[in-house]
């Protein structure tokens, strides 16, 4: 969400709608051989001495600046709530993406501790409402859009955190590593991920009724700025309409707010050239306020998994995700288990279908999901051996697997037995305000 593109206001030469059809079937799917791999992990700041304690602008403040000190192979950027981001540069392998982002993140939490300050793992602020800490002309168009469609917008602006898993699009031609078998899969597969790894139960210190309510802010969204194109068609068509067709957050100006229009795609900009004509700029900008739960971006960003709680808690879910993609024999077996959950999506593209929506509300309390998630695992936990994951870090995945998958649970009902006062999650006690972590060991390495 907090990408950003050079200014554009300047005159250049507009785009016409046939262009910009060809340019986003050029740039947002690079196909070849899957061979990198990285993740962007997103955290609240909170308060060391008392976690529900709202953090001070002034503090938050003095957070970035002591993060932005350290020195970092990841990059790292602030979203507009004041969460942080820590985004991997390309690994070769697993362990590389795991092993860069650990040692990162354990530098960012020594500068962060130095000012009483720490990183929490939840998918939504289960204490603070939300409140913009960023002040730029990008966040107050696109808080001006979203509020349009009520105030999950500004939830999922300022209070939301996440694990997004980033994978290669894979080879051109047919097959389990294939384009078209990769982006299908990420479409079914993301639900399954969704309700293994869900971790926003609450808001306002009460529960929602949703185990991932992240991911119902999204859906609150809408479809236009926050869903999957259909998949009736090839990955490449499917996108490039989709983005013609999704509604314009905002036009950029060189001085004074950006115009934030109603109603206009744009495939509608293109044709009418008002305000002004878009450029190519525009298209790139355009293409960053879109929010689907997989985003192409060249690789496949996928986006529907929960903030983890724990230092580590992160790399299970990116284990998991790589193995089931990246490994050849997982995928054709996993493409095998989420088949017969295409027809329960019904037609509606995620995460507006019945499939993801019982996936964010019910977790693996649906039978089926909690099947398909055992079988995934099994899964993911045979293949990590053969992508060189070390053994601490296939330990890890079978832990998760045995606490959570095979109960049917997942960390939101480690938080919503800690509100009730009980723990069925065998952890130990947890201080006032404190989030339950979903492990205890040192998987990084």
């Amino acid at each position: 969400m907090s990408e950003s593109i050079g200014d554009c206001t300047e005159p250049r030469t507009a785009v016409t709608e046939p262009e910009v059809e060809a340019l986003v079937r050029g740039i947002c799917f690079k196909t070849g051989p899957p061979r990198t791999v990285g993740v962007e992990v997103e955290w609240l700041v909170h308060e060391l001495r008392a976690p529900q304690l709202p953090v001070t602008p002034e503090r938050l403040e003095a957070a970035c600046a002591a993060a932005r000190t350290v020195p970092l192979r990841s990059a790292l950027t602030v979203e507009p709530g004041g969460q942080l981001e820590l985004s991997s540069p390309p690994a070769a392998s697993l362990m590389e993406c795991i092993g860069t982002v650990s040692a990162d993140l354990t530098a960012v939490r020594a500068a962060l501790a130095a000012e009483g300050l720490g990183l929490v793992g939840v998918g939504q602020d289960p204490w603070h409402p939300p409140r913009r800490f960023l002040r730029e002309p990008r966040y107050d168009a696109m808080e001006a859009c979203l509020d349009r469609t009520g105030p999950a917008g500004r939830a999922m602006m300022c209070t939301s955190a996440s694990v997004q898993v980033c994978l290669d699009a894979g080879y051109e031609e047919p097959g389990p590593l294939g384009l078209g078998r990769r982006w299908w899969l990420a479409h079914q597969l993301g639900a399954v991920l969704v309700a293994a790894f869900a971790n926003s139960p609450l808001a306002g210190s009460e529960p929602t009724g949703w185990l991932s309510t992240r991911q119902l802010l999204w859906t609150e969204i809408g479809p236009g700025r926050a869903g999957a194109p259909a998949l009736d068609t090839d990955p490449r068509t499917a996108w490039a309409r989709h983005v013609l067709d999704a509604p314009v957050m905002c036009v950029r100006q060189d001085s004074g707010p950006w115009t934030v229009p109603e109603g206009l795609t744009f495939r509608e900009w293109t044709r009418s050239r008002e305000p002004r004509p878009p450029t190519r700029e525009d298209l790139d900008y355009h293409v960053t306020t879109l929010f689907p739960p997989i985003r192409p971006r060249g690789h496949l960003e996928l986006r529907m998994i929960d903030a983890q709680p724990g230092d580590d808690g992160w790399i299970v879910p990116l284990a998991v995700t790589t193995a089931l993609f990246d490994d050849p024999e997982a995928a054709e077996t996993v493409y095998r288990i989420v088949k017969p959950l295409a027809e329960r999506g019904g037609s509606l593209p995620a995460p507006h279908n019945p499939l993801w929506l019982d996936a964010a509300r019910l977790g693996l309390r649906d039978p089926e999901l909690r099947e398909a998630a055992v079988a995934c695992f099994a899964a993911a936990l045979d293949a990590l051996p053969r992508l060189g994951a070390t053994p601490e870090v296939t330990a890890a995945v079978a832990a998760y697997r045995d606490r959570y998958v095979i109960r049917g649970r997942c960390p939101a009902d480690d938080l919503l037995d800690h509100l009730r006062g009980t723990d069925l999650s065998g952890s130990r006690p947890h201080a006032a305000g404190e989030i339950p972590t979903a492990h205890g060991k040192d998987i990084r390495t």
